[in-house]
């Protein structure tokens, strides 16, 4: 068989897994949910009465759920993706694969194809949604065949894109930051090109780009071109793993086990000693390579991101109006990115001392909670300093070419700092609270998507069906109490709490509040709600971490 033993498996054991329907029923109850509150709103406001007013409606939705759907589909087959092969890793179970009959081909495409599974489920579970958004009329057959083929395409690329970085890089922390930059840089570059030489080229090469083209009803042109490019890097990621698969991983393996020589060449020579500091845990984080040789990459990237953001915020500068909606496009995605990297490693640095067994030997030593707790987050924050100082710094660019004010620039950089600190929280609470790799890195990174992406998708409705935000206020609080009993099923999984219930109920609307503001200048006010919100839900977060530690990492059990 071309996939092998691997995808094999994967076909025999995903469907007695509970979470592979939990994330269908989820996913396609959310999208039925944007469908009725857009429906609530544009009823609620206006009359529907002729087939042009619901064409209309149905047109609209369609463009809603295109770029929606198409972000979940790239972040959750890149996602799938490193964790198939990074879990491998940590658990030292790539050797036996690799010693087994299966060839370089086979484990390749074996791990692609796993990881693509459960995204071509979601995607298939979204096909009757989307089916009756065209009952509504303003959109043909046609149209809804172009979307999903951009969304299949461009997960496949984002898939294979992450296989072959987790195939690459030593950590699951690597192959996520690597992977989140690359996918932020084939955006970024769609946007050059259609800044070079317009729009219809750049829908031939970035998928922001191609799904609004494919929903246009003359977006027939770019369908073509954006699917070879997916193609080129498909062909091109995999024939890279496939070659380098056993020279990244085998002489990676046989340098392990190498034993250090001294300076004569004999093998067997004592290294001198090093003093520890009182907080061991901090000590490794910070002066071991507890996340791997090539860290140094990851920084690259987050330099190369930085250098973009700050390009665009010039341009904008030197324009005698800035528009405050392009300054934005240059600033979020970066500050997006790294706080889905901070989370990232937060959740990694748990999940793979777990996976390696490690995570035992530290919770049988005399170690206290809070020693291991802020060991794991300081060291964090310090191995990501790149990742957590640059978008700070981003503001004082704002600051320098005079598109925000110093005020501004203050409240803003506080605001980034205070989520960056959440984003390690979250991803060290969750590392703690799910045994599953896999469960815990897709909560952590799910609740950070939600809460800036799903909450941007909510404000996005209400500007495409705009009237009064009165009429829209009921709907829009059915999403939000929606999102917020997942987030907090999500985040209370072992030890719930009263404080985590404020948090899920509060995080989803004030974070709306605070996107707001900060899109209408008000850097005040976004500082305020920032420190409000996110303050109380870091608190609410890191306090059962310290003091349910124990029930927390299994050491006792509720019944003691």
């Amino acid at each position: 068989m071309l996939l092998g033993a691997v995808f094999e498996r994967e076909v025999a054991f995903a469907p007695r897994a509970r979470g592979l329907y939990v994330a269908r029923a989820v996913y396609a109850g959310a999208l039925l949910a944007i469908l009725a509150t857009c429906w609530l709103v544009v009823t609620g406001s206006q009359s529907v009465s002729t087939a042009g007013d619901t064409a209309r409606f149905g047109a609209t939705l369609l463009r809603i759920l295109a770029p929606l759907q198409l972000t979940l589909a790239m972040l959750a087959a890149a996602l799938t993706g490193v964790v198939a092969v990074s879990t491998e890793k940590d658990r030292r179970t790539l050797e036996l694969l690799l010693v087994s009959r299966l060839t370089d081909r086979e484990l390749v495409f074996g791990k692609l194809a796993a990881s693509l599974l459960r995204v071509l489920l979601l995607l298939l579970a979204a096909v009757p949604l989307f089916a009756i958004t065209g009952l509504f009329g303003g959109m043909t057959a046609a149209q809804l065949a172009r979307v999903f083929a951009v969304t299949v395409a461009a997960a496949l690329a984002s898939a294979s894109i992450a296989t072959t970085v987790a195939f690459w890089k030593d950590t699951t922390f690597q192959s996520l930051a690597i992977t989140l930059f690359a996918l932020v840089a084939w955006v970024a570059g769609g946007e050059t090109v259609a800044a070079l030489r317009g729009a219809s080229a750049a829908a031939g090469v970035s998928p922001a780009r191609a799904v609004f083209a494919a929903v246009a009803p003359a977006g027939a042109g770019t369908l073509l071109p954006f699917l070879a490019t997916c193609a080129a890097i498909v062909v091109a990621a995999n024939v890279v793993a496939v070659a380098r698969l056993r020279a990244w991983n085998v002489a990676r393996e046989s340098r392990a086990r190498g034993v250090p020589a001294d300076g004569d060449g004999r093998r067997g020579a004592i290294r001198p000693s090093r003093v520890v500091w009182d907080n061991p845990v901090l000590w490794r984080e910070i002066c071991t390579r507890a996340y791997g040789r090539m860290i140094i990459v990851v920084r690259v990237a987050w330099f190369v991101l930085f250098g973009v953001a700050v390009a665009g915020i010039l341009r904008e500068a030197a324009t005698p109006r800035p528009d405050r909606l392009a300054v934005a496009v240059a600033v979020i995605p970066m500050a997006l990115a790294s706080l889905v990297a901070v989370t990232a490693l937060a959740v990694t640095s748990v999940t793979t001392e777990r996976d390696r067994g490690s995570l035992d030997i530290l919770l049988v030593s005399d170690l206290e909670p809070g020693e291991f707790v802020w060991g794991k987050l300081l060291g964090v924050l310090a191995v990501a300093r790149e990742i957590v100082i640059l978008p700070v710094l981003l503001c004082g660019a704002l600051v320098w070419t005079g598109i925000a004010g110093v005020e501004g620039g203050l409240c803003l950089a506080a605001g980034m700092v205070l989520l960056s600190f959440f984003a390690a929280v979250l991803g060290f609470h969750c590392g703690l609270s799910y045994d599953s790799s896999r469960r815990a890195i897709a909560v952590a990174l799910g609740t950070v998507t939600f809460l800036f992406v799903g909450v941007a998708t909510a404000m996005r409705i209400m500007v495409a069906f705009g009237s009064s935000f009165e009429l829209q206020l009921a709907p829009f609080l059915a999403v939000i109490v929606g999102g917020a009993v997942g987030l907090y099923a999500a985040l209370s999984a072992r030890n719930p709490s009263p404080a985590i219930a404020w948090t899920s109920a509060l995080l989803p609307g004030l974070t709306f509040v605070a996107i707001t503001s900060f899109l209408q200048g008000n850097t005040l006010q976004v500082l305020f709600v920032v420190t409000a919100a996110y303050g109380f839900a870091t608190a609410a977060l890191l306090v059962p971490a310290i003091g349910a530690f124990d029930l927390l990492t299994g050491r006792t059990t509720t019944g003691d």
